[in-house]
């Protein structure tokens, strides 16, 4: 019950409004207890009081009536509103409080983590499991309660009538009580299987639909539809396992809710036949009888849906417990104004302790200002080494200073508030150019976000389109190229203007036209910045002051492109074999 403890600290700043919505809500289930007590005054001392004529009779029940009328017209109707906007209020500003904290975590999470968990997932649990914690305050912080004061009111008032009556009214309690603990035993684990299945369709169906391009193109409808259907299946089982053990459990306790007015009805029957009581305390009994029962029958519904409440708690704070892997160190400072000078120290790395290691005892200085460019075989370490550059990833050996200063000595966001990134494939949001590019810097004015654009290359293109800057580029920027998109990329990196610069693979999948403007704005881009460059394509790279080559992990050759061709190493090997992979393709075009 952790994840109960956790989920009550976010409960907690509201107690204050619920008590008070509890308070009321005893009043308007109150109310409508006064009904059998009326029932049986109108019985016993109106309508079959002999001492009274008709007119006395009449007036008499006009008089009750008037009040009962006013009690439920004018008292009950704005209590019931304050009570349903308190209750609301409450849950709603929990459910808020829980999805803004959990929106923080998992921008702090790893890259780590999100390699091994579904994006629908987290969606999943974000939305689906926080809308479900909400009864969890509704029923099991407010409902429940009144139900439980509504029924010890009832058995009050009917033990002040007969207490005979009343022992025979709960005689089915103990029974009820034990049917509850039996069910319920269950009901959780059934719920959290339900809800995992739940979250792998979606977490399937996300990935899906960001690749329908490439269901389309090798013609996968079918096997993808029977890929869906196996998880949908899987959902189907779990829900028809928990909806069997649910209906098991209401028609037992319905059974016995339903068997209990019988009892009453039957004893208290043969005690009015028997003169021992009067015919107005049995009508009120048996109008008790449903003021005790519904609130048990609401129990038992009560506590299916808080079993259903706990289990998506435990799925939300198992997401909110996940370790971040990158953390600050507790006299972590700020990363102030730097130079750029940066150490490679004995760095190694390995994504996971039971695998190799991915780079190996990699040592280099990088001067202020300069440009180093990694290439190699796809796989030898290239993305990984300038990913622990901004801290996605922490060094599992050695270490990697700026200015002389250790990067897990300062402040993650002041680090990476130093380093701008242009990736191979880089994430735009659905919105428009100018909210995009102002991802550099979200303050920026518009005549910023123009330069910044102009700068790129990219003012022209995005003047021809239909909205300008405001026209909205779709969900990953699918309405434009992948040129296009780069460059606004690097327009907004020319926003954030930071000191340190990382290209990986900016320009491999693009066209010559695009790679060319791309290229010239990097070069632009990348002047009196330290900068590091990941390439496929090594021609874009011989202007770089130094080139590295990256071999299985461990640095093979470093140069600069002159001195690495006359050395007719590796990077020899490579730049030949590029050559003439171009020189055979413009052949065959001919």
């Amino acid at each position: 019950m952790k994840s109960v403890k956790q989920y009550l600290q976010f409960v907690k700043p509201y107690k204050g409004k619920i008590f008070w919505t509890v308070i009321i809500g005893i009043i308007k289930f109150g109310i409508p207890l006064l009904l059998p007590l009326i029932l049986k005054y109108v019985v016993d001392n109106i309508i079959t009081a002999d001492t009274l004529s008709s007119t006395e009779k009449v007036s008499k029940l006009l008089w009750l009536m008037g009040g009962a009328f006013v009690v439920f017209l004018v008292v009950r109707p704005p209590i019931e509103y304050i009570r349903q906007y308190l209750a609301q209020w409450v849950g709603n500003r929990v459910l808020y409080d829980i999805r803004d904290r959990l929106f923080d975590h998992i921008q702090r999470l790893s890259l780590r983590y999100y390699s091994k968990t579904k994006t629908g997932e987290i969606i999943s649990r974000v939305i689906n499991d926080v809308e479900q914690t909400k009864n969890f305050v509704m029923t099991g912080l407010m409902n429940i309660w009144l139900d439980l004061v509504t029924i010890l009111i009832a058995i009050s008032i009917m033990l002040s009538m007969d207490v005979r009556l009343t022992i025979v009214s709960i005689i089915l309690f103990p029974v009820f009580g034990f049917s509850i603990k039996y069910f319920f035993a269950k009901l959780r684990r059934y719920t959290r299987e339900r809800s995992q299945a739940l979250a792998e369709v979606q977490g399937h169906l996300h990935e899906r639909v960001q690749g329908i391009p490439v269901t389309r193109s090798f013609a996968l409808e079918d096997y993808e539809q029977e890929q869906f259907g196996m998880r949908n299946d899987n959902f189907w089982d779990k829900s028809m396992n928990q909806t069997k053990w649910n209906a098991k459990t209401f028609a037992v306790t319905n059974t016995i809710t339903d068997l209990a007015p019988l009892l009453v009805i039957a004893y208290a029957g043969y005690e009015v036949i028997q003169g021992n009581l009067s015919l107005g305390t049995m009508v009120a009994f048996v109008g008790y009888m449903d003021r005790v029962y519904s609130p048990l029958r609401r129990l038992v519904n009560s506590s299916t849906i808080l079993t259903q409440a706990i289990a998506s708690i435990d799925r939300v704070f198992e997401l909110m417990n996940e370790k971040y892997d990158i953390v600050d160190k507790p006299d972590a400072t700020e990363l102030k104004d730097i130079e750029g000078l940066i150490t490679f120290s004995n760095v190694d790395f390995y994504y996971e302790q039971e695998e190799e290691e991915v780079l190996h005892n990699v040592n280099l200085d990088v001067a202020a200002g300069e440009t180093i460019a990694f290439v190699g075989m796809s796989g030898g370490g290239k993305s990984t080494l300038i990913s622990l550059i901004p801290r996605f990833y922490d060094v599992t050996g050695g270490s990697i200073k700026i200015d002389g200063t250790d990067i897990r000595d300062v402040k993650v966001r002041s680090l990476r508030d130093k380093i701008g990134m242009v990736l191979q494939d880089n994430t735009l949001f659905s919105e428009s150019v100018a909210t995009n590019i102002r991802m550099g810097n979200p303050y920026a004015t518009d005549s910023e976000v123009i330069a910044a654009a102009k700068a790129a290359n990219a003012h022209e293109f995005i003047m021809n389109l239909p909205q300008g800057y405001n026209t909205l580029v779709g969900e990953r920027g699918v309405k434009l190229s992948g040129g296009q998109k780069q460059r606004i990329a690097i327009a907004r990196v020319f926003l954030k203007n930071p000191p340190i610069l990382i290209f990986d693979e900016a320009t491999s999948a693009l066209d010559l036209e695009s790679e060319h403007m791309i290229q010239e704005a990097v070069e632009k881009l990348a002047n009196d910045r330290t900068t590091f460059i990941v390439a496929h394509r090594l021609a874009t790279i011989t202007h770089a002051d130094r080139i590295v080559v990256i071999e299985n992990g461990q640095i093979a050759e470093i140069g600069s492109h002159d001195e690495l061709m006359a050395k007719k190493g590796v990077y020899y090997d490579l730049y030949q074999v590029q050559n003439l992979d171009t020189g055979e393709h413009v052949a065959a075009g001919r």
